[in-house]
């Protein structure tokens, strides 16, 4: 992302998150916030100026009333400066130390102050995901190198904006997880996203770097002025992309408690919101599919999802995200036509025709420097025809790895053979003992026309 377009989304986002200059528009009690100064002071020691807002997130006149007052309660002093440095310090005295482990007894997190949930719900429906339009010409430069057919692009550019989930189903293959993670390209603007949450006096970790990836700040000297720069409880990140399969239960979408460390973490649908989060292989989840659907019933329709902290407070917040489920297996043996039509958009991935496969083929050739041989190309399609096997979009990339990995072993320049082909082919696909495993020299050189449906034209393409 330019410089130019990161310095005018920066001004943007601040608006959105202005940095607070005093304790009353950090959203937070001043009781909340000493307890966290003094779990710093307790694990950090001896703390000046500037560790202390680095560590807390907050500017240094918020953090000079709190010190005030927790130096008038008796929970810190104050250290004359070192010789390396003009800034103050500070350290707990034994008081402060009872009152850092009482606050280490209820909540064990130690980072940067928690953005209040009233400020999340704000900026999330101010950079929502679906205030984003896509339009065709979108479609098309995302997907300009990927081999799928325009009707399927025009069903899923429209749901990308339209705030209804997306169902994808068909053969095992298709290209249906790709397809769906390929949508992020679309989104290519930034938005921010808390390191932590404060819901009431509990703390739940928001941020997770498998998940949000930040961004580069367009002018870094903001960080430190109080007039410049959003809140810094936040992080400007790419929009996130979430992904699950098989291993997806029902309590990975409940906050997760850390009794040990007394700790709370994001479910996985928050930490994707403003983004994408993409169910895959539904019905294949050791959770019954219907209760794992019924679970998005409510966060579909109202827009928000509820969840539990404590002793079971439930508490609403912004489910803002392109859901999109995927499955190879039959829709109607998952769901009811009832819930089918909450899901508002339906598209369906088919094998490929021969020409859509020679299209990939080629991709995969020239990406990897490798030679179109029609000659072998002919006998590939040769065997699926004899097995009675689906065209997929992910077997040219396989087929030509396994035929790499092989000349890489043989010390030889990439090159696609009968041979080494009927190697790829018995290497990948599994079939029953008593079918014979195919042989280069089982396919003649030339393939009649007559008996054989897939000809080369002049050009050595299918037709």
């Amino acid at each position: 992302m330019r410089n130019d377009t990161l310095a005018f989304e920066e001004e943007a986002i601040r608006q959105i998150a202005p940095r607070p200059r005093n304790l009353a528009e950090t959203g937070l009690a001043q009781d909340f916030l000493c307890d966290l100064l003094a779990k710093h002071c307790y694990w950090g020691g001896i703390l000046n100026q500037q560790q202390l807002v680095e560590r807390t997130a907050l500017a240094w006149p918020v953090l000079e009333s709190l010190l005030n007052f927790m130096r008038t309660s008796g929970y810190i002093e104050v250290l004359s400066p070192n010789e390396n440095s003009m800034l103050l310090r500070y350290a707990l005295t034994e008081r402060g130390r009872n009152l850092a482990l009482d606050a280490q007894m209820k909540s064990g997190y130690v980072g940067y102050a928690p953005v209040p949930l009233a400020l999340y719900e704000r900026v999330v429906q101010a950079q929502s995901i679906h205030n984003n339009v896509v339009t065709r010409e979108d479609m098309a430069r995302v997907f300009k190198d990927v081999v799928i057919r325009e009707s399927v692009l025009d069903q899923l550019g429209p749901a990308m904006h339209s705030g209804r989930p997306i169902f994808v189903y068909g053969p095992p293959g298709t290209g249906k997880t790709y397809t769906g993670m390929q949508l992020l390209g679309l989104l290519d603007d930034s938005i921010l996203i808390p390191y932590a949450l404060a819901v009431g006096d509990y703390v739940v970790q928001f941020f997770d770097p498998s998940v949000h990836h930040p961004l580069a700040s367009a002018d870094k000297s903001a960080q430190v002025m109080l007039d410049e720069g959003h809140d810094p409880r936040f992080v400007r990140c790419r929009r996130p992309s979430v992904i699950t399969g098989g291993e997806l239960t029902l309590e990975m979408l409940e906050l997760a408690h850390d009794a040990t460390t007394k700790q709370y973490f994001a479910p996985l649908q928050l930490k994707a919101n403003n983004g994408i989060y993409m169910i895959d292989d539904l019905g294949r989840q050791r959770v019954e599919c219907t209760d794992l659907l019924n679970r998005w019933i409510v966060p579909l329709e109202q827009k928000q999802d509820y969840l539990t902290v404590g002793c079971g407070t439930r508490f609403p917040v912004s489910f803002d995200v392109v859901l999109i489920f995927s499955t190879n297996l039959n829709p109607l043996a998952l769901a009811d036509e009832a819930f089918l039509r909450r899901l508002g958009y339906k598209v369906r991935f088919e094998v490929l025709t021969a020409e859509e496969y020679e299209s990939i083929w080629r991709q995969v050739c020239k990406k990897h420097a490798i030679a179109f041989d029609a000659t072998a190309f002919r006998y590939v399609l040769e065997l699926y025809r004899r097995e009675k096997r689906p065209l997929l979009p992910c077997q040219p990339r396989d087929l030509l790895g396994l035929v790499m990995d092989q000349c890489r072993y043989q010390g030889l320049a990439n090159q696609v053979t009968d041979e080494r082909l009927a190697c790829a082919w018995n290497s990948y696909f599994v079939r029953p003992v008593s079918d014979p495993e195919p042989l280069a020299h089982d396919i003649p050189d030339t393939l009649h026309p007559a008996s054989n449906p897939l000809v080369i034209n002049k050009e050595n393409r299918i037709c």
